[in-house]
């Protein structure tokens, strides 16, 4: 990252964001107006030339970086305290931290045999899991991010061109190739999947109900047609209907989602028109956790991932929506656009924090 640029280009951010702002006035519900409970966030990483830039930028809850891929002294209760009692140094809240299971393909995971069902190993793993997220209890963290994946994030390797010389992040189902190519996972149907889930929640999502941990899980990126699915694994994760399931089962107050709006637009074929029912639906439940604030242009199978006021959802609108529900927790930037000589997304990061806490002002 480029933390001097990344500083130096706040204000123009700001200005933008600002300048988006004037794009709507109209409201996304004519529901009863509540005051805005939501905060600008992000999921950087926790160093501390990091945090001196997110601090400065008015970004003052995080997600933090990796901790470690196993149980160590980093996840242990002093080491979690000791992580967040350096982050509140710089005056900004450690309000989430992510457990071993990330966006990778299955081949790179850390604590691959989660999602495997490769039992007795997925077992210890899942010990692991359940010891940090009560350690995240006792050292006064309130929250964790994980990812149920196989796939990882796909995209197709060419990017499109974007707004002035910028390039866009890309996936078009009929243009990827390699559908058939299995991963080290093998063929994964549905069932299969939902079993590891379910093996998976039935463990873990009473323990972060005892903890008082919530646990947020980030949707599949993205959703694959049905019943082709991609490389011989079904994204179950990767529709409406797939993470309505999901919240139900094992449901309690402390198990829901890392809801990437990014993702779940790019599950729609309307995504400016259907997204508010769905973060009504999730929002009205208490089961959004987290937000990933991301645009994209485009629909189911075919889209580009953009910059937030350029694409196919009116974020305008859509944070007037997690207003109208009461969501209390961060939005952060997420898959920013390609910039030449933007070291690291620093400037169009800055863009992003802008153009959201412009919003959050708004809304009052």
């Amino acid at each position: 990252m480029d933390r001097r640029k990344f500083f130096q280009t706040a204000g123009g951010a700001v200005a933008m964001a600002d300048a988006a702002v004037a794009q709507s006035a109209r409201p996304a519900s004519t529901g009863p107006k509540r005051k805005a409970t939501m905060h600008c966030g992000t999921q950087h990483s926790h160093a501390d030339d990091v945090l001196s830039v997110m601090s400065s930028l008015g970004v003052d809850h995080i997600c933090s970086g990796e901790i470690s891929p196993q149980l160590d002294d980093k996840w242990s209760v002093d080491g979690l305290s000791r992580l967040r009692e350096r982050v509140e140094k710089h005056g900004i809240s450690l309000d989430m931290v992510p457990v071993p299971l990330p966006s990778a393909t299955i081949g790179k995971a850390p604590m691959a045999s989660v999602m495997l069902g490769q039992s007795p190993e997925r077992d210890r793993q899942i010990e692991q899991i359940q010891q940090m997220i009560r350690n995240c209890a006792k050292a006064g963290i309130p929250a964790v991010k994980y990812n149920m994946s196989i796939l990882g994030v796909v995209r197709l390797p060419e990017r499109t061109r974007g707004r002035g010389e910028s390039t866009y992040s890309t996936w078009n189902y009929k243009e990827a190739p390699d559908k058939d190519k299995l991963t080290e996972a093998g063929a994964v149907s549905a069932d299969a999947y939902w079993e590891r889930i379910d093996y998976y929640l039935s463990r873990v999502a009473p323990v972060a109900a005892e903890a008082k941990v919530r646990m947020a899980c980030h949707p599949h990126d993205p959703g694959m047609p049905e019943p082709e699915g991609y490389r011989g694994v079904h994204t179950v994760l990767g529709s409406p209907a797939g993470l309505k399931k999901f919240i139900a089962m094992h449901e309690n107050p402390y198990h829901g989602l890392n809801f990437c709006q990014g993702t779940v637009s790019e599950m729609l074929q309307d995504p400016n028109k259907e997204i508010h029912d769905l973060i009504r639906y999730f929002g009205s439940r208490k089961k959004i956790f987290n937000v990933h604030f991301r645009n994209i242009h485009g629909k189911f199978s075919d889209f580009q991932e953009t910059f937030p006021d350029v694409g196919s959802v009116n974020m305008i609108d859509a944070i007037r929506t997690y207003q109208e529900v009461g969501y209390p927790y961060m939005l952060m930037p997420d898959h920013v656009p390609v910039i030449p000589g933007d070291k690291g997304g620093a400037q169009a990061f800055a863009f992003a924090f802008g153009y959201i806490q412009a919003l959050i002002q708004m809304l009052g």
